[in-house]
């Protein structure tokens, strides 16, 4: 009988550290910077025929803008949440958008001068292939060169040229 409730006692103590051992599930977020940079970078060196100089460079500036957008989203989330809330109460409802504005810009303004710096690495040849590839009709909206989906005649970047 003692031997029947060791080997019970041995068998519940392996399937509760067989419960306990398994890892829960990475919930779905977005992909690491490092793998959407390299992704921009692959995909752009495709189009424009980069460089490996000009890779290596457009793998910094688009980790610096990533990283730079990343850290906006959760006081962006926290604003969008505070105007929620501003919206229940019908109070704070202007400090709420302000913030979001605010957010916004930085958003804008990082994503552009990413962009920019990109832009400037390339040549003239390249420049031209970027302009056309952004031009209305080429590119789906936000199809530009950044990995935030911008650039040169889109989103946060310098106008088209007409």
């Amino acid at each position: 009988m003692a031997n029947r409730i060791l080997k019970a006692l041995v068998l519940a103590t392996l399937m509760a550290s067989m419960v306990f051992s398994q890892t829960a599930p990475t919930p779905p977020g977005p992909p690491p910077i490092a793998d959407m940079v390299a992704n921009t970078v692959a995909h752009l060196t495709t189009l424009l025929d980069l460089t490996s100089s000009q890779q290596a460079l457009a793998t910094t500036i688009f980790t610096t803008q990533q990283t730079g957008l990343q850290a906006l989203q959760t006081p962006l989330q926290a604003a969008q949440s505070a105007l929620q809330t501003a919206v229940t109460s019908n109070t704070g409802l202007s400090a709420a958008a302000t913030q979001i504005g605010t957010l916004t810009a930085q958003q804008v303004l990082i994503q552009a001068t990413g962009d920019a710096a990109f832009y400037a690495i390339l040549t003239a040849d390249q420049r031209t292939k970027l302009t056309e590839l952004n031009k209305p009709g080429q590119a789906g909206p936000g199809q530009g060169p950044g990995p935030g989906n911008g650039g040169p005649g889109g989103p946060g970047g310098p106008p088209p040229r007409h």
